[in-house]
């Protein structure tokens, strides 16, 4: 028998400037579907925060390090980048209104209230691709967390942010040596191989093991310089 708890509850649907996205609750979980794609849900968060770990990690050591998030989601990466005192700036540029909307007060706020009021931490409405190739400032980590990965995008427009001008677009926001960090829901030698195209070194992947299936992971490269 189905229960309500075994249901997804539609919270809040809109149609975005890039389609329908919705806020669900399962159970003690709130999920995020984007044109009927599963994207995230609350449920735990370790291959956000390792996102956010990998990228610091693979940094020179450098003082207050200014950080860009691609993609807000349910908050995980911004949290944990915020509850870090070593990070600098951490700026987040996420596209759906709706998204912004469900952490300014919405069902995710308490995910992101913290982070928000964090002085260190700005919110962009844009789409990252268009962001990369308008701003002069530039960073010296960029996660990217907008996609199910490089090979399973959300929208057909997203396809060109993992290609090797695409990725041309995110060395440019990034100081030498800067790193890109980019999440997926499944390993991608293929994306690998774009990213030394573009012009990345020290090309790796992190795995974040999961209880069943593909491994959650995280490819990191350099920007040279």
């Amino acid at each position: 028998m189905v229960t309500s708890y075994d249901t997804p509850a539609v919270i809040d649907r809109r149609e975005g400037p890039y389609g329908e996205v919705v806020l669900r609750r399962h159970g003690a979980l709130l999920q995020i579907i984007a044109n009927g794609c599963f994207l995230m849900d609350t449920s735990d968060g370790r291959s956000e925060r390792l996102l956010i770990d990998a990228a610091y990690g693979a940094l020179d050591g450098r003082a207050q390090p200014r950080l860009l998030i691609g993609g807000l989601g349910v908050g995980f990466s911004l949290a944990h980048a915020a509850s870090d005192p070593r990070w600098g700036r951490i700026t987040v540029v996420e596209r759906e209104p709706a998204v912004i909307d469900w952490h300014l007060g919405g069902p995710l706020a308490a995910l992101s209230a913290e982070a928000l009021a964090d002085p260190r931490t700005e919110i962009v409405e844009a789409d990252l691709l268009a962001y990369v190739n308008e701003i002069s400032d530039t960073h010296d980590a960029l996660c990217l967390d907008i996609d199910n990965g490089p090979g399973w995008t959300v929208t057909e427009g997203n396809e060109s942010l993992y290609s090797e001008a695409g990725l041309a677009g995110c060395a440019r926001v990034l100081k030498p040596g800067g790193v890109l960090a980019v999440w997926s829901a499944r390993p991608s030698p293929e994306f690998e191989g774009t990213l030394r195209n573009a012009g990345f070194k020290g090309v790796r992947t992190e795995e974040v093991p999961v209880a069943r299936g593909v491994p959650d992971v995280v490819h990191l490269a350099v920007r040279p310089g």
